[in-house]
C-alpha cells in the first residue's frame, strides 16, 4: 500500500514511517522543511513539500496514496491562544484529507487522544473529549470517524499521555523540560494522578495494524501502561538530573494544566484481543532512565 503520512518525520512518524516500510508499505510523508524532507528521504521515505496548512498539498498527496495515516500537530502549548490555533489548523486539514477520501472505501487513521473517565480507566468504547483545552481534536476526529457512513474506512489510534523513546516525548518529556528550566522535577496537586504511556515503536505497529486491518468507524488504544503516577514518573527525572522532587502550582504548565492534574487510566484489553497488538518496548519508567543529566 502506498501510504500518506502527515507528521512523519517527528518522534511517533519516523517510528510509524519505519513500521511501514519494513513491511512492505511505501510512503509518501509530509515535509515543512528542507530538514524534513532530507530526513524523510534517508528513511526511505518520499517527501511531500508542504506544512499542515497547505490544503493543496494535502489533497495532492491523497490523490497519490492508497491510504492516509495522520500524525501532524503544532504542538505549541505555550498559550491558550496558540494551542487553539493548533486545534483549529489540525481540523482544517483532517476535514480536507478526509473530503479527498469520500467514497474511496481507502483508509484513513487518525491520532487521537485516549480520554478520562471519572473513577476507572478509560476503553474504546468511551467517546472523546469535546470540551476544554483540547476538545477542538475531540470534534474532529469524530468527524473522522463519521467518515465511515460515506465510503472512508476511517479509524483513530488514541495516544496515550505519554509516548516516548529513549526517555524524551509526550507529557512526561514537558515535566522532563520543566524541571531542566526550574530546578525542580515537579507534578501538579499530589502527583498520585495516573497517566498512561506507550513507548513510539509500540505505537508505531499499532498504526499499521489500524491502516492494514480496522473497521471504518472504530477506535483503538495503543496504551502499554495502563497508569503510572506523576510523582513516579517525576521521581525518575529527579534522580536523574539530580534534583529535588516536589509539588507545583498546576499553572507552572501553561494550557495543558488542567489535564496535568487529572487522573485519567486507560485500558487497551479491546485493541490488544481484536488486533492482536502486544506491547513489546520498555516502559514508561524503565524509559525514562535513559534521561541524560
Amino acid at each position: 500500500m502506498r501510504v500518506f503520512v502527515t507528521g512523519g518525520t517527528g518522534l511517533i512518524g519516523s517510528t510509524v514511517v519505519a513500521e511501514l516500510l519494513g513491511n512492505g508499505h511505501t510512503v509518501l510523508t509530509l515535509a515543512r522543511s528542507d530538514t524534513s524532507a532530507l530526513a524523510a528521504e534517508a528513511a526511505g521515505a518520499e517527501p511531500l513539500r508542504g506544512a499542515l496548512a497547505d490544503l493543496d498539498v494535502l489533497r495532492a498527496g491523497v490523490a497519490q496514496a492508497d491510504g492516509v495515516i495522520h500524525l501532524a500537530f503544532a504542538n505549541d502549548f505555550s498559550s491558550p491562544e496558540a494551542l487553539a490555533r493548533g486545534v483549529a489548523e489540525e481540523t482544517a486539514a483532517l476535514a480536507t484529507l478526509g473530503a479527498e477520501l469520500v467514497g474511496s472505501d481507502r483508509p484513513f487513521v487518525t491520532a487521537s487522544g485516549t480520554p478520562w473517565v471519572p473513577g476507572r480507566a478509560a476503553t474504546e468504547a468511551d467517546p472523546p473529549p469535546t470540551d476544554g483545552p483540547v476538545g477542538g481534536r475531540g470534534r474532529a476526529v469524530l468527524a473522522v470517524l463519521e467518515l465511515a457512513a460515506r465510503g472512508v474506512r476511517s479509524s483513530a489510534v488514541r495516544l496515550p499521555r505519554t509516548v516516548h523513546n529513549e526517555g524524551a516525548g509526550g507529557f512526561a518529556g514537558v515535566l522532563t523540560n520543566v524541571a531542566r528550566q526550574t530546578g525542580v522535577s515537579g507534578y501538579p496537586g499530589d502527583g498520585t494522578q495516573r497517566w498512561p504511556a506507550v513507548h513510539a515503536l509500540d505505537a508505531a505497529v499499532l498504526f499499521r495494524l489500524a491502516l492494514e486491518q480496522a473497521e471504518a468507524g472504530t477506535s483503538w488504544h495503543a496504551v502499554a501502561d495502563e497508569g503510572d503516577t506523576v510523582r513516579d514518573i517525576a521521581a525518575v527525572i529527579g534522580r536523574r538530573l539530580n534534583l529535588p522532587v516536589e509539588p507545583v502550582p498546576t499553572e507552572t504548565y501553561g494550557p495543558l494544566g488542567p489535564i496535568f492534574a487529572a487522573d485519567q487510566p486507560a485500558s487497551s484489553t479491546h485493541t490488544r484481543q481484536t488486533l492482536s497488538w502486544e506491547p513489546k518496548h520498555p516502559s514508561l519508567l524503565e524509559d525514562l532512565e535513559n534521561i541524560q543529566p
